[in-house]
Protein backbone atom coordinates (compact mmCIF):
# COMPACT_ATOMS: atom_id res chain seq x y z
CA UNK A 1 0.00 0.00 0.00
CA UNK A 2 2.73 2.44 0.95
CA UNK A 3 4.50 1.88 -2.36
CA UNK A 4 1.66 3.71 -4.12
CA UNK A 5 2.42 6.81 -2.08
CA UNK A 6 6.13 7.00 -2.79
CA UNK A 7 6.10 8.68 -6.23
CA UNK A 8 3.76 11.44 -5.05
CA UNK A 9 5.63 11.81 -1.76
CA UNK A 10 8.97 11.99 -3.58
CA UNK A 11 7.70 14.78 -5.83
CA UNK A 12 6.37 16.68 -2.79
CA UNK A 13 9.73 16.34 -1.03
CA UNK A 14 11.56 17.67 -4.07
CA UNK A 15 9.17 20.62 -4.24
CA UNK A 16 9.49 21.44 -0.54
CA UNK A 17 13.26 21.02 -0.73
CA UNK A 18 13.37 23.47 -3.64
CA UNK A 19 11.29 25.97 -1.63
CA UNK A 20 13.67 25.55 1.32
CA UNK A 21 16.71 26.20 -0.89
CA UNK A 22 15.06 29.21 -2.53
CA UNK A 23 14.15 30.63 0.87
CA UNK A 24 17.72 30.24 2.09
CA UNK A 25 19.06 31.94 -1.05
CA UNK A 26 16.70 34.89 -0.64
CA UNK A 27 17.53 35.23 3.05
CA UNK A 28 21.25 34.96 2.32
CA UNK A 29 20.91 37.95 -0.01
CA UNK A 30 18.69 40.03 2.25
CA UNK A 31 19.20 39.03 5.90
CA UNK A 32 22.52 40.03 7.50
CA UNK A 33 24.68 37.12 8.74
CA UNK A 34 22.13 34.50 7.72
CA UNK A 35 24.71 32.21 6.10
CA UNK A 36 27.29 32.47 8.87
CA UNK A 37 28.24 29.21 10.51
CA UNK A 38 27.11 30.37 13.92
CA UNK A 39 23.65 31.36 12.68
CA UNK A 40 23.11 28.13 10.74
CA UNK A 41 24.08 26.10 13.80
CA UNK A 42 21.70 28.20 15.88
CA UNK A 43 18.90 27.40 13.41
CA UNK A 44 19.71 23.71 13.74
CA UNK A 45 19.69 23.91 17.54
CA UNK A 46 16.42 25.82 17.81
CA UNK A 47 14.70 23.76 15.11
CA UNK A 48 15.63 20.57 16.97
CA UNK A 49 13.43 21.43 19.94
CA UNK A 50 10.44 21.52 17.61
CA UNK A 51 11.65 18.78 15.29
CA UNK A 52 12.03 16.17 18.02
CA UNK A 53 8.33 16.45 18.87
CA UNK A 54 7.32 16.77 15.21
CA UNK A 55 8.63 13.25 14.53
CA UNK A 56 6.06 11.76 16.89
CA UNK A 57 3.37 14.23 15.84
CA UNK A 58 3.75 13.06 12.24
CA UNK A 59 2.61 9.57 13.16
CA UNK A 60 -0.17 10.96 15.35
CA UNK A 61 -1.54 13.04 12.46
CA UNK A 62 -1.08 10.19 9.98
CA UNK A 63 -3.32 8.15 12.31
CA UNK A 64 -5.96 10.93 12.01
CA UNK A 65 -5.35 12.18 15.56
CA UNK A 66 -3.96 15.42 17.03
CA UNK A 67 -2.05 16.37 20.17
CA UNK A 68 -2.17 20.04 21.15
CA UNK A 69 -0.80 19.50 24.65
CA UNK A 70 2.89 19.23 23.72
CA UNK A 71 3.70 22.88 24.51
CA UNK A 72 2.30 22.60 28.02
CA UNK A 73 4.01 19.22 28.38
CA UNK A 74 7.35 20.96 27.77
CA UNK A 75 6.66 23.47 30.56
CA UNK A 76 5.42 20.71 32.88
CA UNK A 77 8.51 18.57 32.23
CA UNK A 78 10.82 21.50 32.86
CA UNK A 79 9.03 22.36 36.11
CA UNK A 80 9.03 18.76 37.35
CA UNK A 81 12.72 18.38 36.56
CA UNK A 82 13.54 21.55 38.51
CA UNK A 83 11.56 20.33 41.51
CA UNK A 84 13.13 16.86 41.45
CA UNK A 85 16.71 17.98 40.80
CA UNK A 86 16.82 21.04 43.07
CA UNK A 87 14.02 20.96 45.63
CA UNK A 88 14.21 17.20 46.23
CA UNK A 89 17.95 16.89 45.44
CA UNK A 90 17.57 13.89 43.13
CA UNK A 91 20.61 13.00 41.00
CA UNK A 92 20.20 14.76 37.66
CA UNK A 93 20.13 11.60 35.57
CA UNK A 94 17.53 10.01 37.87
CA UNK A 95 15.39 13.14 37.65
CA UNK A 96 15.74 13.15 33.85
CA UNK A 97 14.66 9.51 33.57
CA UNK A 98 11.76 10.21 35.90
CA UNK A 99 10.62 13.13 33.75
CA UNK A 100 10.77 11.02 30.58
CA UNK A 101 8.77 8.23 32.21
CA UNK A 102 6.23 10.72 33.51
CA UNK A 103 5.91 12.22 30.04
CA UNK A 104 5.24 8.80 28.56
CA UNK A 105 2.72 8.03 31.31
CA UNK A 106 0.81 11.30 30.80
CA UNK A 107 0.74 10.75 27.04
CA UNK A 108 -0.40 7.17 27.46
CA UNK A 109 -3.16 8.36 29.76
CA UNK A 110 -4.40 10.75 27.10
CA UNK A 111 -4.25 7.95 24.54
CA UNK A 112 -6.18 5.63 26.85
CA UNK A 113 -8.98 8.18 27.28
CA UNK A 114 -9.08 8.66 23.51
CA UNK A 115 -9.07 4.95 22.76
CA UNK A 116 -11.26 3.57 25.54
CA UNK A 117 -13.88 6.32 25.80
CA UNK A 118 -13.75 7.39 22.14
CA UNK A 119 -13.33 11.04 23.11
CA UNK A 120 -11.90 13.11 20.21
CA UNK A 121 -8.17 13.57 20.66
CA UNK A 122 -8.52 17.32 20.21
CA UNK A 123 -10.76 17.52 23.29
CA UNK A 124 -8.56 15.19 25.36
CA UNK A 125 -5.36 17.07 24.61
CA UNK A 126 -7.07 20.45 24.97
CA UNK A 127 -7.94 19.50 28.55
CA UNK A 128 -4.40 18.22 29.07
CA UNK A 129 -3.01 21.46 27.63
CA UNK A 130 -4.73 23.47 30.34
CA UNK A 131 -4.04 20.99 33.16
CA UNK A 132 -0.31 20.63 32.48
CA UNK A 133 0.18 24.37 32.16
CA UNK A 134 -1.52 24.95 35.51
CA UNK A 135 0.40 22.15 37.21
CA UNK A 136 3.72 23.56 35.99
CA UNK A 137 2.90 26.93 37.54
CA UNK A 138 1.67 25.35 40.77
CA UNK A 139 4.77 23.19 41.22
CA UNK A 140 7.15 26.14 40.89
CA UNK A 141 4.94 28.93 42.21
CA UNK A 142 5.45 30.54 38.78
CA UNK A 143 9.16 30.99 39.52
CA UNK A 144 12.03 29.44 37.49
CA UNK A 145 14.23 27.03 39.45
CA UNK A 146 17.96 27.59 38.66
CA UNK A 147 19.95 24.46 37.78
CA UNK A 148 23.72 24.92 37.69
CA UNK A 149 25.51 21.85 36.40
CA UNK A 150 28.02 22.02 33.52
CA UNK A 151 27.34 18.46 32.41
CA UNK A 152 23.61 19.01 32.20
CA UNK A 153 24.08 22.39 30.49
CA UNK A 154 26.09 20.65 27.75
CA UNK A 155 22.99 18.76 26.57
CA UNK A 156 21.23 21.90 25.45
CA UNK A 157 24.14 24.22 24.74
CA UNK A 158 27.04 21.91 23.85
CA UNK A 159 28.14 20.39 20.58
CA UNK A 160 29.94 17.38 19.15
CA UNK A 161 32.39 18.14 16.34
CA UNK A 162 30.72 21.52 15.98
CA UNK A 163 27.20 20.09 15.65
CA UNK A 164 24.73 21.04 18.41
CA UNK A 165 23.80 18.14 20.68
CA UNK A 166 20.03 18.66 20.22
CA UNK A 167 20.49 18.47 16.45
CA UNK A 168 22.38 15.18 16.80
CA UNK A 169 19.63 13.79 19.04
CA UNK A 170 17.01 14.80 16.47
CA UNK A 171 19.02 13.14 13.69
CA UNK A 172 19.23 9.86 15.61
CA UNK A 173 15.52 9.97 16.43
CA UNK A 174 14.69 10.75 12.81
CA UNK A 175 16.51 7.59 11.69
CA UNK A 176 14.67 5.52 14.31
CA UNK A 177 11.25 6.92 13.44
CA UNK A 178 11.87 6.56 9.70
CA UNK A 179 12.60 2.87 10.15
CA UNK A 180 9.53 2.43 12.37
CA UNK A 181 7.25 4.23 9.92
CA UNK A 182 8.53 2.60 6.75
CA UNK A 183 9.91 -0.80 7.70
CA UNK A 184 7.74 -2.15 10.52
CA UNK A 185 4.24 -3.55 10.95
CA UNK A 186 3.54 -0.83 13.50
CA UNK A 187 4.22 1.87 10.92
CA UNK A 188 1.93 0.21 8.40
CA UNK A 189 -0.73 -0.04 11.10
CA UNK A 190 -0.53 3.70 11.73
CA UNK A 191 -1.17 4.48 8.06
CA UNK A 192 -3.98 1.93 7.90
CA UNK A 193 -5.70 3.41 10.96
CA UNK A 194 -5.44 6.89 9.50
CA UNK A 195 -7.00 5.73 6.27
CA UNK A 196 -9.87 3.74 7.76
CA UNK A 197 -9.80 2.87 11.45
CA UNK A 198 -12.76 0.49 11.28
CA UNK A 199 -11.29 -1.46 8.38
CA UNK A 200 -7.98 -1.60 10.25
CA UNK A 201 -9.73 -3.01 13.32
CA UNK A 202 -11.55 -5.62 11.25
CA UNK A 203 -8.26 -6.68 9.68
CA UNK A 204 -6.82 -7.45 13.12
CA UNK A 205 -4.88 -4.27 13.88
CA UNK A 206 -5.05 -3.35 17.62
CA UNK A 207 -6.30 0.18 17.02
CA UNK A 208 -6.59 1.12 20.70
CA UNK A 209 -3.11 -0.07 21.54
CA UNK A 210 -1.59 1.78 18.58
CA UNK A 211 -3.32 5.02 19.60
CA UNK A 212 -2.08 4.73 23.19
CA UNK A 213 1.48 4.13 21.99
CA UNK A 214 1.31 7.14 19.66
CA UNK A 215 0.25 9.53 22.42
CA UNK A 216 2.79 8.04 24.83
CA UNK A 217 5.41 8.73 22.18
CA UNK A 218 4.52 12.40 21.80
CA UNK A 219 4.49 12.65 25.60
CA UNK A 220 8.02 11.33 26.00
CA UNK A 221 9.29 13.42 23.06
CA UNK A 222 7.78 16.58 24.58
CA UNK A 223 9.47 15.69 27.87
CA UNK A 224 12.80 15.21 26.08
CA UNK A 225 12.44 18.58 24.34
CA UNK A 226 11.59 20.13 27.70
CA UNK A 227 14.76 18.69 29.26
CA UNK A 228 16.91 20.01 26.41
CA UNK A 229 15.40 23.48 26.66
CA UNK A 230 15.80 23.40 30.44
CA UNK A 231 19.45 22.54 29.93
CA UNK A 232 19.94 25.46 27.56
CA UNK A 233 18.15 27.91 29.86
CA UNK A 234 19.82 26.60 33.02
CA UNK A 235 16.54 26.56 34.94
CA UNK A 236 13.35 24.60 35.36
CA UNK A 237 10.97 27.08 33.77
CA UNK A 238 7.17 26.67 33.99
CA UNK A 239 6.51 29.17 31.19
CA UNK A 240 8.54 27.72 28.30
CA UNK A 241 6.94 25.87 25.42
CA UNK A 242 4.27 28.45 24.64
CA UNK A 243 3.14 28.09 21.03
CA UNK A 244 5.31 25.04 20.40
CA UNK A 245 2.27 22.90 19.64
CA UNK A 246 1.39 25.29 16.82
CA UNK A 247 4.95 25.23 15.44
CA UNK A 248 5.04 21.42 15.55
CA UNK A 249 1.70 20.97 13.79
CA UNK A 250 2.68 23.62 11.23
CA UNK A 251 5.88 21.76 10.39
CA UNK A 252 4.03 18.46 9.96
CA UNK A 253 1.35 20.01 7.72
CA UNK A 254 3.87 21.95 5.66
CA UNK A 255 5.72 18.64 5.27
CA UNK A 256 2.69 17.23 3.45
CA UNK A 257 0.73 15.39 6.14
CA UNK A 258 -3.05 15.19 5.78
CA UNK A 259 -5.01 16.33 8.84
CA UNK A 260 -7.66 13.72 7.96
CA UNK A 261 -5.06 10.96 8.27
CA UNK A 262 -3.55 8.36 6.01
CA UNK A 263 -0.84 10.58 4.53
CA UNK A 264 2.39 12.03 5.82
CA UNK A 265 6.13 11.39 5.86
CA UNK A 266 9.02 11.97 8.21
CA UNK A 267 11.21 13.32 5.41
CA UNK A 268 8.55 15.92 4.63
CA UNK A 269 8.27 16.81 8.32
CA UNK A 270 12.04 17.26 8.60
CA UNK A 271 12.01 19.57 5.58
CA UNK A 272 9.07 21.44 7.10
CA UNK A 273 10.92 21.90 10.40
CA UNK A 274 14.01 23.25 8.63
CA UNK A 275 11.95 25.52 6.38
CA UNK A 276 10.03 27.07 9.27
CA UNK A 277 13.21 27.37 11.34
CA UNK A 278 15.05 29.16 8.54
CA UNK A 279 12.08 31.41 7.77
CA UNK A 280 11.57 32.47 11.39
CA UNK A 281 15.29 33.06 11.86
CA UNK A 282 15.41 35.15 8.69
CA UNK A 283 12.48 37.26 9.82
CA UNK A 284 14.24 37.95 13.12
CA UNK A 285 17.42 38.99 11.32
CA UNK A 286 15.39 41.24 9.04
CA UNK A 287 13.78 42.90 12.04
CA UNK A 288 10.26 41.74 11.21
CA UNK A 289 7.78 42.48 13.97
CA UNK A 290 7.18 39.40 16.14
CA UNK A 291 3.43 39.70 15.69
CA UNK A 292 3.89 39.74 11.94
CA UNK A 293 5.79 36.47 12.26
CA UNK A 294 2.68 34.85 13.74
CA UNK A 295 0.68 36.15 10.78
CA UNK A 296 3.23 34.71 8.36
CA UNK A 297 3.12 31.31 10.06
CA UNK A 298 -0.68 31.31 9.97
CA UNK A 299 -0.72 32.09 6.26
CA UNK A 300 1.85 29.34 5.75
CA UNK A 301 -0.37 26.76 7.42
CA UNK A 302 -3.39 27.82 5.37
CA UNK A 303 -1.44 27.58 2.13
CA UNK A 304 -0.10 24.15 3.06
CA UNK A 305 -3.61 22.87 3.83
CA UNK A 306 -5.01 24.30 0.58
CA UNK A 307 -2.20 22.73 -1.44
CA UNK A 308 -2.78 19.40 0.31
CA UNK A 309 -6.51 19.58 -0.40
CA UNK A 310 -5.82 20.26 -4.08
CA UNK A 311 -3.78 17.08 -4.52
CA UNK A 312 -5.52 14.21 -6.32
CA UNK A 313 -7.11 11.92 -3.77
CA UNK A 314 -7.03 8.83 -5.94
CA UNK A 315 -3.45 8.09 -4.95
CA UNK A 316 -4.59 7.59 -1.36
CA UNK A 317 -7.91 5.86 -1.94
CA UNK A 318 -6.36 2.57 -0.92
CA UNK A 319 -6.56 3.80 2.68
CA UNK A 320 -10.08 5.17 2.39
CA UNK A 321 -11.83 2.30 0.68
CA UNK A 322 -10.38 -1.05 1.73
CA UNK A 323 -10.66 -4.05 -0.53
CA UNK A 324 -13.23 -6.71 0.33
CA UNK A 325 -10.40 -9.14 1.06
CA UNK A 326 -9.24 -6.89 3.86
CA UNK A 327 -12.63 -7.03 5.53
CA UNK A 328 -12.89 -10.76 5.00
CA UNK A 329 -9.54 -11.29 6.66
CA UNK A 330 -10.84 -9.78 9.88
CA UNK A 331 -13.88 -12.07 10.16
Amino acid sequence: MLSRLRPAAGAAHVGLGAVLILTCVVLALTAPNFLTTGNLLDIARQASYTGIIALGMTLVIVAAEIDISVGSAIAFSSAVFGVLAVNLAWPLWVAAVGVLLLGALVGAGAGLVRAALNVPSFIVTLALFSALSGMALLLTDSTPIPISDPGFAWLGSGDVAGIPVPALIMAVLFAVFWVVANRTAFGRSVYAIGGNAEAARLSGIPVRRVRIILFATTGVLAALSGLLQTSQLGAGNPTIGGGVEFAVITAVIVGGANLYGGRGSLVGTLLGVLFIGALNNGMVLLGVNSYAQYVANGVLVLLAVLIGAARPSSKFRVFRRPRPTLLAAGR
